[in-house]
């Protein structure tokens, strides 16, 4: 009985070993060496535009899961979509801004319960500093469940969750509050974990999934050429689970109206957004790199469930 035991206790540790030895890729079923990437499209539900452009780059592109911003005007046409589409990869782009200068959302909950999330005007900031100046912590983690679970009422299966403007990083207090979020309802956060526990030492960080690499173009990015900072990531991608953050919309006159005085993430940029990720050569420099697709969902469905 003791020597049974004992084996048991080393099969237990070298299986345990094993496990913590592999990569995520390897965690997924692929070899070490695989380049994995999620082709992710933010804001879903903030316009018709936005939402139109997003749907036909999953459908004919080269991206693979989405966020929705649940308080935004736009959300009952995801809804319907993911509805219609319930093998679409739809996460949820939990929110306590609304950045634009003429088009504004509030909170989902009963703004009565939230007020430090809402300026005087009703609606959430355009900045994440005030959320985190101002912002209570459990008005805080009311407003992030009650975006999910609207989500989930509405017919949607949400398979992740992240940050709109990354404002659900700026403080420990709601950090902690996602990771809770995380593990309640078993959605991975669209981030690199990595680099939040360096942020947030003082953090007790549960296991969990964490990319590799998060890549998102910035101003100087598009200044230059949205297309080449696109090519240069693909071409120098390593192997793991890695993340492009994108904005997909047509440069067309309700986008135009939306974004008007806010040139970064603006109409333009998510017009070559777009473009890029539905364009032959996207998808040529994927199978030249030997660069596998993959959603939030098999993710999701292979390591929190």
């Amino acid at each position: 009985m003791k020597n049974t035991f004992l084996i048991s206790l080393l099969l237990v540790g070298i299986h345990l070993q094993c496990t913590e030895a592999q990569t995520i890729q390897e965690r997924l079923g692929y070899n070490k060496n695989t380049k994995l990437l999620i082709v992710h499209a933010d804001d879903l539900g903030v316009s018709h535009s936005e939402n139109m452009a997003s749907f036909e780059a999953i459908e004919k592109g080269m991206v693979t899961s989405a966020s929705i911003l649940v308080p935004a005007p736009w959300f009952s046409e995801v809804a319907a979509y993911a509805q219609s589409n319930p093998d679409v990869d739809f996460g949820i782009h939990l929110c306590l801004n609304s950045e634009w200068k003429h088009y504004k959302w509030g909170a989902v909950s009963d703004p009565s319960q939230v007020a430090s999330l809402l300026e005087t005007s009703g609606f959430f900031p355009d900045n994440g500093q005030w959320v985190a100046e101002n912002a209570d912590i459990q008005e805080m983690e009311q407003e992030m469940r009650a975006q999910i679970d609207r989500a989930i009422a509405s017919g949607i299966t949400p398979t992740h969750i992240d940050a709109h403007m990354m404002t659900a990083y700026r403080r420990a207090d709601f950090v902690q509050v996602l990771l809770k979020i995380s593990q309640e309802y078993k959605l991975p956060i669209g981030v690199d974990v990595k680099k939040l526990k360096a942020r947030y030492p003082e953090l007790d960080f549960p296991e969990m999934v964490s990319l590799d690499k998060l890549y998102g173009a910035g101003p100087e990015d598009y200044e230059k050429s949205l297309a080449e900072y696109y090519t240069t990531v693909l071409r120098g991608l390593s192997p793991g689970l890695n993340e492009i953050l994108v904005h997909t919309a047509y440069d067309d006159a309700e986008m135009q109206a939306i974004t008007v005085d806010h040139t970064n993430w603006g109409s333009d940029w998510r017009q070559q957004d777009f473009d890029f990720f539905t364009s032959d050569t996207c998808k040529a420099i994927l199978k030249e790199e030997n660069i596998q697709l993959i959603t939030w969902k098999a993710v999701q469905d292979q390591l929190m469930k």
